[in-house]
């Protein structure tokens, strides 16, 4: 094993437990934002559902209070009409004097400031008797819808004109037929409503600046509306789908924009078969104004708290990060010789272990080299220990210059003696790579006063029974054989269960 794989191997095995960390704590808070988030836009689409509910509700009570009053108003004023046609028909006022019958005719009737008066009118057309006056003026009514409808009709009932100018004043008629007494047509009994009356009414409401209220007729003859819009008074709006659909349905809502301003409103309506439709609008804007603020709100903490939760996240990261930079680190020391950067004895010991017992799975041969500087003691005597620290570092080059593959093992074994586990590797092979070593070491030392180094090589086939002792208790016979032969020679051990190697040039092999 080189010194750079030994340092990313370390470097892998102390990051990942503080990878994963950093990761499950980005997950954790993301989540955590995202179920906040979720809660949030729930509570936000409740209130939303709440808000419109409650919109709907309030139209509702306003549309019923608006019927109510224009209904019971309505009743009030066609109940004089009734009596008014049931008296003019009664054989017994033929012969009464005419301010005598005006005063019985109109005696019970209802009278209001935003009611007109009363009119008894012919089968001509012609107004007979006005409740406001004994000498009515002269009027020609027969080309009047109400009066027309009612002359070609017997099952009218009461009806509703549409919005005209009557007695210079724009009102609706509320007109009844008047027929003798075996059923022919004998005229009308009519009287208005000013439109000012509903104006009135819509004023005593509490109303938001943008609602609408208007009043239909059962044919969509729009009667009048708040705000009030004269050129619209009077037009049939009933080709409009939606108010199609109202005009044929008792009540609902309904979400459209208005005629006038193109404002997207809700509507609702009720429909009294008695009276007119009456048909109220709130805009979308106000009816999710509150919940629009309360919305933003919650945007805002929701905001905050993102943002709150990225700072704190990348406060943690960099504090994981230093911690694990710190931990890798103190691992590495743990690990490595300081001096030469190799894998140190702690380690070796670790990795010959796990490597012996891969061996004995795989039934594989294992190697491996015990490397002694030559003459050390002498030289670091002569020149000092700085100079030997120097000699040191440069033979654990050499050694992690001839190291390459992923399973070795290069480790300063104690003083100026290493050890290079070479995993899978015969004597043989692991020869080579100790001549390559020795001869490196060699060429180096020629500027440095000559110092070369003793290899002692030795593999095993490791068996249940073996212990990776055996294998160093060779390798270091074979060391000292080296030492003992001269020095600057690689030695190979001749271990049981092993395949015997030639001799190279510099390589002695022992018993």
């Amino acid at each position: 094993m080189t010194l750079k794989s030994t340092m990313a191997w370390v470097r892998g095995v102390a990051k990942r437990p503080w990878q994963i960390s950093v990761k499950l704590l980005v997950i954790s808070l993301i989540v955590t934002v995202l179920a906040f988030s979720v809660v949030c836009a729930s509570v936000l689409i409740s209130m939303r559902q709440s808000a419109q509910e409650l919109a709907r509700q309030t139209l509702e009570n306003l549309a019923a209070t608006v019927d109510a009053d224009v209904s019971r108003t309505i009743e009030l004023y066609d109940h004089s009409l009734q009596v008014v046609a049931k008296n003019i028909g009664q054989q017994e006022l033929a012969g009464v004097s005419k301010p005598v019958l005006q005063m019985l005719l109109f005696a019970r009737t209802e009278t209001a400031p935003h009611f007109g008066p009363l009119q008894v009118i012919d089968a001509e057309g012609r107004v007979r008797f006005d409740a406001s006056t004994l000498d009515p003026p002269p009027e020609e009514l027969e080309r009047e819808k109400f009066f027309t409808v009612h002359r070609n009709k017997t099952d009218v009932g009461l009806y509703l004109s549409r919005p005209i100018i009557f007695h210079g004043i724009p009102s609706i008629v509320l007109s009844r037929r008047v027929h003798t007494a075996d059923g022919h047509f004998a005229g009308v009994v009519a009287g208005a409503i000013r439109l000012s009356y509903f104006q009135d009414l819509f004023s005593r409401l509490r109303l938001a600046d943008d609602d609408i209220i208007a009043l239909l007729r059962r044919d969509g003859m729009l009667i009048t509306r708040r705000p009030l819009i004269p050129e619209m008074v009077g037009k049939n709006i009933s080709q409009i789908p939606s108010v199609e659909r109202m005009l044929t349905t008792p009540s609902g809502w309904f979400s459209g924009k208005g005629l006038d301003d193109g404002v997207s409103r809700m509507f609702v309506w009720t429909d009294n078969p008695r009276s007119m439709v009456v048909l109220v609008g709130r805009s979308w804007e106000t009816i999710f104004g509150l919940w629009r603020k309360e919305a933003l709100r919650l945007a805002a903490i929701l905001l905050a708290l993102a943002v709150f939760v990225a700072a704190v996240t990348v406060v943690l990261i960099r504090e994981i990060n230093r911690r694990a930079s710190a931990e890798r680190r103190l691992k590495e020391l743990s690990i490595t010789d300081p001096l030469t950067g190799l894998t140190n004895r702690r380690r070796f010991d670790s990795a010959i272990d796990e490597e012996w017992r891969r061996a004995q799975r795989n039934r594989s041969p294992i190697a491996l080299l015990m490397i002694d500087a030559d003459h050390f003691k002498r030289f670091n005597d002569t020149y000092g220990h700085q100079a030997g620290d120097q000699i040191l570092i440069g033979i654990a080059l050499c050694i992690a210059d001839s190291v390459h593959r992923a399973g070795d093992c290069a480790a300063r074994f104690g003083g100026e003696e290493f050890a290079v586990l070479l995993p899978g590797l015969t004597a043989l092979e692991a020869l080579t790579v100790a001549e390559i070593i020795r001869a490196k070491v060699e060429r180096w030392s020629v500027d440095q006063a000559g110092v070369t180094v003793s290899i002692g090589v030795a593999d095993l086939m490791p068996d249940q029974v073996d212990h990776w002792s055996h294998l160093v208790e060779s390798a270091d016979k074979a060391l000292y054989a080296a030492k003992e032969s001269g020095r600057n020679v690689c030695v190979v051990a001749n271990c049981r269960k092993t395949t015997r190697v030639a001799e190279l040039p510099a390589t002695r092999e022992i018993a």
